[in-house]
């Protein structure tokens, strides 16, 4: 089995709260756990009456009031579709050095939510804020070195501000910490030191740190292999949620590995693990309904799960797919296997997959939107306080091809809603079949 580690994207999760603004950065360095992700029903605004706290206090300059309003609409960009409003109050929070507000843009800029992809301003602003000892921007800053990303790659640096952050108690950063001790990436391996850094995050909390707590102990690194240690540490990993967790638990039923083979086990954590987009837990449905394992033989549940694993990136997935279509085809059984499935617990995983799809289609269509705005708004700009004739021409020039511009940005704007209208009802129905299920 392979262990996929998985990487803590922290760059857009936040915890703000519109009561308690002034609590926004420590609450924001306190939770380091994978982004939540957002309804767009609880995130949906309800009444004017709070925010009026915030707009009186922002707009008297408080720089946390500005960043509150930011998150504010942030989390509502799937409702609201205002991307233009979180972008200004973090603008205006950032430029008086408020370290939350330099990190989430930094954030913006890296994953294309709002501003245009561009690593080198993300490096920056994420600098800028972990200079200010921010443990999250130390975080995402030892990312973009970890990976190369805007900067070049330098795994001593990427260590350091690990360290840095995992000092403060950032449990992702102590899980990052942990890695480079595994893997010898940065630093001298040392098992001993790995463990010791998974167990701090643990105990704050974070469930990647207890799945390779897990992992460690199934492989026997720096300890004696112990399955049943392997199995709690997943267990308590799944029982938060970790997909991968909830993937090896599976892979322990499915093979063995330290329990009797349990089929229907096997079964019930790799559909959950799937539920929350895990590839390699859908390549395993696949091929539980390829082989019949616990399961009636099924080539048409097979090759859909095949295929939904390789659209999550599963490269296993992937290999199947090809090998199995082309074993159906020799065998005249390709058509066949090409019908629709209505496996209950395919279909919620592929919503779920649709749903991050649709999110990032909306972030990209309205980041092109504000740019092309930008772009009109530059244009109209153009000459703007001279009166000479040189500078009449260009703002002539400047008024038509912002036009050009607007029209563009109105487009985006079009496709953006009918992707919204799209997601809702996505997740109104799997909000429905969840409640079905239900016992």
């Amino acid at each position: 089995m392979i262990a996929v580690r998985a990487k803590i994207s922290m760059s857009l999760q936040t915890t703000s709260t519109l009561a308690a603004f002034s609590l926004l950065a420590l609450a924001a360095v306190a939770r380091a756990q994978a982004p939540e992700q957002i309804s767009t029903e609880a995130a949906r605004p309800s009444g004017n009456e709070e925010l009026d706290p915030l707009l009186a206090s922002a707009a008297v300059g408080n720089a946390q009031a500005q960043f509150a309003l930011g998150e504010y609409y942030f989390r509502a960009r799937y409702v609201t579709l205002d991307y233009a409003q979180a972008l200004a109050w973090y603008r205006k929070s950032a430029a008086q050095g408020f370290a939350p507000a330099q990190n989430q843009l930094g954030s913006m800029y890296k994953t294309h939510v709002g501003l245009p992809q561009n690593d080198k301003r993300a490096v920056s602003y994420f600098r800028l804020a972990a200079n200010q000892g921010y443990a999250l921007a130390q975080y995402n800053l030892a990312l973009m070195l970890e990976s190369g990303r805007g900067v070049h790659r330098d795994y001593k640096q990427a260590f350091d501000w690990y360290r840095k952050a995992a000092d403060q108690n950032l449990s992702g950063a102590e899980e990052e910490v942990a890695y480079f001790y595994q893997s010898g990436v940065g630093v001298k391996r040392d098992y001993a030191q790995a463990l010791a850094w998974y167990q701090r995050g643990a105990s704050h909390g974070n469930s990647n740190a207890e799945n390779q707590l897990g992992y460690m102990a199934e492989e026997g690194w720096g300890q004696p292999q112990n399955y049943a240690e392997a199995l709690s540490w997943y267990n308590k990993a799944a029982e938060h949620g970790n997909a991968q967790a909830q993937e090896n638990i599976g892979y322990m039923y499915q093979h063995g590995s330290g329990v009797s083979v349990d089929y229907a086990k096997a079964m019930a954590w790799f559909e959950k693990a799937a539920a929350q987009g895990n590839g390699d837990a859908a390549n395993q449905i696949g091929w539980m309904y390829q082989y019949g394992q616990g399961v009636k033989a099924d080539d048409a549940r097979a090759l859909s799960w095949y295929q939904l694993a390789a659209r999550r990136g599963s490269s296993h997935g992937e290999r199947n797919v090809d090998d199995f279509t082309s074993d159906l085809d020799e065998r005249g059984a390709l058509q066949a296997a090409a019908a629709p499935v209505h496996d209950p617990a395919f279909l919620q995983a592929e919503r779920w997959g649709n749903i991050q799809d649709l999110r990032g289609r909306i972030d990209g269509v309205e980041s092109d939107a504000l740019y092309q705005e930008d772009l009109a708004s530059q244009l109209e700009h153009m000459g703007k306080g001279k009166n000479d004739g040189v500078s009449k021409i260009f703002k002539a020039m400047g008024s038509v091809g912002a036009v050009k511009y607007h029209v563009l940005a109105a487009q985006d704007r079009a496709e953006a809603a009918r992707l919204r209208d799209q997601l809702a009802q996505i997740e109104d129905e799997s909000l429905s079949s969840l409640a079905v299920r239900a016992p």
